[in-house]
């Protein structure tokens, strides 16, 4: 008969309190890790010349472009003073002298955006750079500034199309970093902001009434004043017009040379469609003239590569 020798078995013995309570606090500090922001990291910056502020898992970072949008301030038709304060403050900043924020209002489709877009076009081999903040980003403004401090370069921090209600937290943190902080502005940064509004908030009747009148003088209501001080923390104010009806066909004309469209098919024909166009799109503007201007070209066969 063949007997097997038994092997003891062991048990592991009961975790105590105190391990369990240790074992637990150490579980819960791992999740909390993993909501906490990341430390920002700087992108190659010989990989992009224009980045937007992205944010994953309550982290934010910059992404580089791949494709820029490529458009030449000479393709800017009916806003030569605009072009011209918005380009002098421009170069101010990149030579290093002192330069301004930028608010620019105006009508829509007039050239706002792409005015900011063809100066990275130009002055992106003199050390300039963009960087797209959406306004539900901009409460991470103090972020982007701390990282983009020590770079060797020009930056253009720019927010398009901007409109708050008070009580948005980008909104406090865009007139802080303006002007509003205990520390500087970096030197190497300026804030380009677009907005169809001049304050950048909507404005109602109700607050006209807080307006009071001390003999000849006017003091308007707090609300008021609350509106006008984040736009006057913008240094220079460029206000952008709609066209009238010869300008914007003048546009519509430049965009058809540009696009190759032969003589022949940019004559009276063109011209009376181009104002039909802008009559169904309620506007007259450099974007209307742009749309129209590629579709009669591409109507007629005609490349939509502007020329080089």
């Amino acid at each position: 008969m063949i007997t097997y020798a038994s092997t003891p078995i062991i048990e592991a013995s009961p975790m105590r309190p105190v391990e369990r309570l240790i074992d637990r606090i150490e579980q819960v500090l791992a999740r909390f890790e993993a909501t906490l922001p990341r430390a920002q990291s700087a992108p190659d910056w010989k990989k992009g010349l224009a980045y937007r502020w992205r944010k994953r898992e309550n982290s934010g970072f910059l992404q580089a472009v791949a494709h820029p949008h490529k458009i030449r301030l000479t393709d800017l038709q009916g806003i030569d003073d605009q072009k011209k304060l918005i380009e002098q403050n421009t170069r101010q900043f990149i030579e290093g002298l002192t330069a301004n924020n930028v608010l620019l209002t105006g009508a829509r489709g007039t050239g706002k955006s792409s005015v900011v877009k063809s100066l990275l076009h130009k002055y992106s081999s003199k050390g300039l750079r963009l960087i797209e903040v959406d306004k539900q980003d901009l409460k991470d403004l103090p972020d982007i500034v701390d990282l983009l401090a020590e770079v060797p370069y020009k930056f253009i921090l720019f927010c398009d199309d901007l409109s708050f209600d008070a009580d948005e937290p980008g909104y406090k943190a865009l007139k802080v970093i303006l002007d509003g902080s205990i520390s500087a502005t970096s030197e190497n940064i300026l804030i380009y902001a677009t907005s169809n509004r001049r304050h950048l908030m909507p404005e109602f009747m109700q607050e006209n009434l807080q307006t009071r009148y001390l003999g000849e003088e006017i003091h308007p209501g707090e609300s008021v004043e609350e509106k006008v001080s984040l736009s006057e923390r913008f240094g220079l104010w460029v206000s952008f017009y709609p066209f009238d009806q010869e300008e914007y066909l003048k546009i519509v004309g430049y965009w058809l040379v540009q696009l190759g469209v032969p003589e022949a098919f940019s004559g009276p024909k063109a011209r009376n469609e181009a104002l039909q166009w802008a009559l169904m799109r309620g506007s007259r503007s450099g974007r209307v003239a742009w749309q129209f201007a590629r579709d009669w070209a591409g109507r007629h066969k005609v490349s939509a590569e502007p020329r080089k």
